[in-house]
């Protein structure tokens, strides 16, 4: 029986961001059982961030290159479940480093090559259109967050390996999902080679509307930093319970999985990607404001939704403008410099947030939302709407 476009992307999609859950925000609990110190455990997360920040441009501008997208992608799922299962057998820090990076290496381009696939796919001028692309990512948000809550109920502080074998058999699965979901139509005549898919990335580069996009996209995502790293503390450190963090976080990853499958596509319609990035750059510029002067659960409570505009709609805008600006022989490069301006940010505005934090407290927030008021204006005057190719095929 042959599944349809639209299902077999929410299994590639759910499986693969179900072994993201049950796996990342567990793994430095998994090193420190297996007797890693603090210093280790950061060096190897920190060696595995800066090697998906290296691995993932180079490995999508090979899948361009070979034009096989869905193969490339299967290899590195694969290759990511091999390390998992690899660190049963680790018992030294030099060993859990080692494996860390190649899985890091193989995991660095998958979320961006699905979305090269899934872009293409829900392109309106792609025949036998049948999905929104948000609702296809949304299915992965939910399914992060039913593997994380999955996986709590199995691990204890004596048994952590289900964390491996949960990640392992949900990489499999996603890699299996690769060959049913379409491939993307190869244009015609033979592969370009590296070079001339390089002259093209430059081409790409040289589009303000695509530079704007990496820019907006690297300070909204980048204003994260802060709040990913500090806001728990900020919040514990001000009296809040656990439970309450609890919601106060769980509260944003909802407003995600809503935005992406409810509200998003339907706002991207309504005032286009111009409209919804400019939103979202908004949102950001108030709800870190708010973060920068209460501790108040009642108005954090409020405000945390605003997740779904700072992250979620944005997103959607930008792979709309994908859809417009990049061909389908480019789309995994593209995808893979857009995942690495946001990450490269990030990363940096993260090491700078100790520094802020440490110094300022709750005010290192204020510019966060400084980040996303220089955003707002290259949201609305860079992203455009129409749809057309500014690269040819």
């Amino acid at each position: 029986m042959r599944i349809s476009g639209p299902i077999a992307y929410i299994i590639l999609y759910a499986a693969l961001y179900a072994a993201f859950g049950v796996a990342s925000p567990f793994w430095p609990k998994f090193f420190e059982s297996r007797a890693l110190s603090s210093q280790q455990i950061g060096l190897v997360l920190a060696a595995a961030m800066s090697m998906r920040l290296a691995a993932g441009p180079l490995i999508g501008l090979l899948a361009d290159c070979m034009r096989s997208l869905r193969g490339v992608l299967a290899i590195c799922i694969v290759m990511a479940a091999g390390a998992a299962a690899t660190f049963i057998w680790a018992d030294a820090f030099w060993l859990f480093l080692a494996v860390a990076l190649i899985q890091a290496a193989a995991l660095a381009p998958t979320t961006s090559i699905a979305d090269a696939l899934s872009v293409n796919s829900a392109k309106p001028e792609s025949a036998g259109r049948q999905f929104e692309y948000g609702r296809i990512r949304g299915s992965g948000s939910a399914a992060f967050i039913l593997g994380t809550l999955t996986v709590g109920q199995l691990i204890s502080p004596d048994d952590l390996e289900p964390i491996i074998w949960l990640n392992m058999a949900l990489l499999i699965i996603s890699a299996g999902a690769t060959a049913l979901v379409p491939a993307v139509a190869p244009p015609s005549g033979p592969p370009p080679g590296a070079r001339r898919v390089l002259v093209r990335v430059l081409e790409l580069l040289k589009l303000p509307q695509f530079r704007i996009l990496i820019l907006v996209s690297a300070l909204v995502y980048g204003s994260h930093a802060m709040h990913d790293a500090f806001a728990v503390i900020r919040w514990s450190n001000a009296g809040s319970s656990t439970p309450s963090i609890s919601i106060l976080w769980s509260e944003a990853v909802a407003a995600e999985v809503i935005m992406f499958f409810l509200i998003g596509p339907a706002l991207i319609d309504r005032f286009g990607a111009r409209g919804a990035a400019a939103l979202a750059a908004a949102a950001g510029i108030i709800r870190w404001s708010i973060a920068g002067v209460t501790t108040s659960v009642l108005l954090l409570s409020i405000t945390q939704p605003l997740h779904g505009l700072t992250f979620a709609l944005l997103h959607l805008a930008c792979m709309r403008m994908m859809g417009a600006l990049v061909p389908a022989a480019l789309s995994a490069t593209a995808q893979a410099l857009y995942t690495f301006g946001a990450g490269f940010v990030t990363a940096a505005l993260t090491l700078l947030s100790g520094v802020l934090y440490a110094r300022y407290g709750g005010e290192a927030f204020v510019p966060m939302a400084v980040l996303c008021g220089i955003a707002l204006p290259f949201a609305w005057f860079g992203f455009a709407d129409r749809r057309h190719r500014c690269i040819g095929s």
